[in-house]
């Protein structure tokens, strides 16, 4: 049974850096996925924020770019998403899924992702 969990989530100020952090367990799958990072803020639907192909191809939401970071560790079985100059727009439960599919680059579509850890907040404070 594979399992997802993120750490890594908190309270911090307007301009500061978290990591988040994804460990894949169970199974191994991780190396064969691509790995997505989605955000949900109250009231909202979940959007994606940042993805990597197993190959390593990367995308991010415009709101994003050049802020965050995500990689990932296959031989630790972990993903990461460095967020930089976080801003309060940034704050929402932020979960990490996998997508066993292989794509070329990584969907940002919810659907898509077969895998998905419970979450972790993020807060920001102007």
């Amino acid at each position: 049974q594979v399992q997802v969990v993120e750490s890594g989530g908190g309270l911090v100020q307007a301009g500061g850096s978290l990591r988040l952090s994804c460990v894949v367990s169970g199974a191994d799958i991780l190396r064969w996925s691509a790995v997505g990072w989605f955000r949900q803020a109250p009231g909202k639907e979940r959007e994606f924020v940042a993805g990597v192909t197993r190959s390593g191809t990367t995308n991010y939401i415009d709101s994003v770019k050049g802020r965050f970071t995500i990689s990932r560790d296959n031989a630790k079985n972990m993903a990461y998403l460095q967020m930089n100059s976080l801003k309060p727009e940034d704050a929402a439960v932020y979960y990490c899924a996998l997508d066993p599919r292989g794509l070329r680059n990584p969907s940002v579509h919810p659907a898509n992702y077969d895998y998905w850890g419970q979450g972790t907040q993020i807060t920001v404070s102007s």
